[in-house]
């Protein structure tokens, strides 16, 4: 293949393959072009910051819509972009839609709030609107050098934005300090892909999972050769990474502190969209690190796919074809079977997310008790959900060793269950803490006291909120943790078994310190010299709409539920 043949390749694989499958992100490119350019072109600067921004976060939206509509995750075939560097599936579509969605809210909450005003406004959402794409690349990263730039892309702006609100040294201090961690956990990473590449001679996902069934990891363990050292350092370096993006123990110490300097804007965006898009990144990298997609079917082997069986044999009604790939899996995770070049990956990346889900899990809860700053508070909050969100990534990596991809794919899905249900529930509690910002000129949680007799309506909707943060039935929250215990047991190995019942109990610790909020609005008398609250209509109306789905997805979660399934289907396909 000649030069200009290559190009006319590239060219052809870029315009008519990659583009089409990338419009949310150039959505969000035109839309920064256009504020940017209102602060230099007469015509434009006429139009509000807020117009623009939110006409481009409903046309990114539009965009991120599957050309088949949203009942059509399971549909989309795995395909890579840009020569390998991006992969699009059921995955990438739904947090694509899922950022999207996160952004036109935020976009909305932003304006509600006032801290995009007309002269900062360009500033602000095209920060907000550079890392959403960022955290897009993260969510279809296939290759470690589009993993570091999603993560740098995703970060950088997020600096910025702690720091946004001008005059305040918590603010400024906030912003340092998040900046500082970022670098040296961007660093560490940037390190452990170099050498991850340089062991396995590639930085494709894909590519480097069949070396390391080349590498023949079971031999040279036994041969206790040193490489195997190097690559479990440079597993655990690109691990700080994601840590550090998780904000999971020990590379937590700067969420507080910016969650508490930052905004309650800001911790509502890092606390949704950042941990959102890092899960993603998590899942992209574990799996792709662990599981060997079939290149073929053997011989006269019946297809595993469901929709395959479909359609070679229309006659069979779904249940039965379901149950069949369930049995099928079954009869797969034969221990004879398990046994693998990969198996001490997956031993390796199951017990690393294991212990660190269950640290961070229960450092979250326990730190939580003592603060008295309530965005100090959901900040050690965030950290616990981080924790217990990371579990199924490691019970999937553990039942893709066992052979069960089905139940691996529900694993993922109770993820993606979680973190949609999270969107309605941290960006509310944020929602509300921005607004009583603005009314009490307090964040602290003693302010609160007697809320329900000055805004009852916000004081049942925190509340509402709160109990559903805990996951007590029959709210949304409870669905989703659920599921991860779910996939824990069949998991059923003994670390996960330890990790399925300490997740059981920090929901019972967590239940102490956000019935103390709840306690302190409903039932604690009114404090001396506590400021009124006064909402405007639009602002309440947009904690209702936060806490309305809590309740109602808590009585019907199978809509999301049945997308977020289809969506990880495609994972193992």
């Amino acid at each position: 293949m000649n030069l200009h043949t290559l190009i006319d390749s590239l060219i052809s694989d870029t315009l008519q393959k990659s583009l089409p499958l990338f419009g949310p992100e150039l959505v969000l490119c035109a839309t920064i072009v256009v504020l940017l350019l209102a602060r230099v072109l007469p015509l434009l600067d006429r139009i509000p910051p807020v117009v623009i921004a939110f006409v481009g976060a409903v046309a990114a939206l539009i965009a991120a819509v599957p050309q088949e509509g949203l009942a059509s995750f399971g549909g989309i075939q795995s395909q890579e972009i840009f020569t390998g560097m991006l992969v699009y599936d059921g995955l990438t579509a739904y947090f694509k839609l899922f950022l999207m969605a996160f952004a036109v809210l935020f976009v909305i909450l932003s304006h509600l709030t006032g801290i995009a005003d007309r002269d900062d406004g360009q500033d602000y959402f095209s920060l907000v609107f550079g890392a959403t794409i960022g955290m897009c690349i993260m969510v279809s990263s296939n290759h470690l050098l589009t993993m570091f730039l999603g993560v740098e892309m995703a970060s950088v702006p997020s600096y910025v934005l702690a720091g946004i609100v001008k005059g305040r040294r918590r603010s400024s201090e906030a912003a340092l300090k998040y900046a500082v961690y970022g670098a040296g956990a961007a660093g560490v990473m940037l390190y452990g892909t170099s050498l991850l590449a340089g062991l396995l001679g590639s930085a494709h996902f894909p590519t480097m999972v069949g070396r390391l069934v080349e590498f023949d990891l079971p031999t040279r363990i036994a041969d206790r050769e040193l490489t195997v050292m190097v690559l479990a350092l440079a597993g655990l370096m690109v691990g700080v990474g994601l840590a550090f993006k998780l904000s999971a123990v020990p590379f937590h110490f700067w969420c507080p502190d910016v969650f508490e300097g930052a905004s309650a804007e800001v911790g509502g965006f890092l606390s949704v969209a950042s941990k959102a898009a890092a899960l993603a990144l998590l899942v992209r990298v574990a799996i792709g690190m662990t599981y060997e997609h079939p290149t073929s079917d053997k011989l006269g082997s019946p297809p595993r796919d469901v929709a395959a069986i479909q359609q070679s044999h229309p006659e069979l009604p779904v249940q039965f074809v379901a149950q069949q790939r369930s049995t099928d899996d079954e009869s797969t995770s034969d221990p004879a079977a398990e046994e693998g070049p990969l198996d001490p990956v997956r031993s390796f990346v199951v017990t690393l997310i294991g212990i660190v889900s269950i640290v961070t899990c229960t450092f979250g809860n326990l730190a939580a008790y003592g603060q008295r700053n309530i965005k100090r508070m959901l900040a050690y909050s965030t950290i616990a959900h981080a924790g217990f969100m990371m579990m199924p990534v490691a019970a999937a990596v553990a039942l893709v060793g066992m052979g069960k991809t089905a139940a691996a794919s529900e694993a993922i899905a109770a993820l993606m269950l979680y973190a949609t249900i999270y969107l309605f529930m941290n960006l509310g509690a944020f929602a509300i803490i921005a607004f009583m910002r603005n009314s009490m000129q307090s964040e602290e949680i003693k302010d609160y006291s007697g809320l329900i007799g000055r805004s009852p309506l916000i004081a049942v909707a925190f509340t509402v909120i709160l109990f559903s943060l805990v996951g007590l039935p029959p709210l949304a929250g409870f669905w989703p943790k659920l599921r991860v215990l779910q996939a824990l047991f069949e998991a059923n190995s003994p670390l996960l078994m330890f990790v399925m019942v300490a997740a059981a109990a920090n929901t019972a610790l967590s239940l102490v310190y956000y019935l103390r909020v709840a306690k302190t609005m409903c039932i604690d008398r009114e404090a001396d010299g506590t400021r009124p609250v006064a909402l405007g209509f639009l602002q309440t109306a947009f904690v209702l709409a936060m806490a309305l789905p809590v309740v109602l997805y808590g009585l019907d979660p199978e809509r999301i539920a049945r997308w977020t399934q289809q969506a990880a289907s495609g994972l193992f396909q």
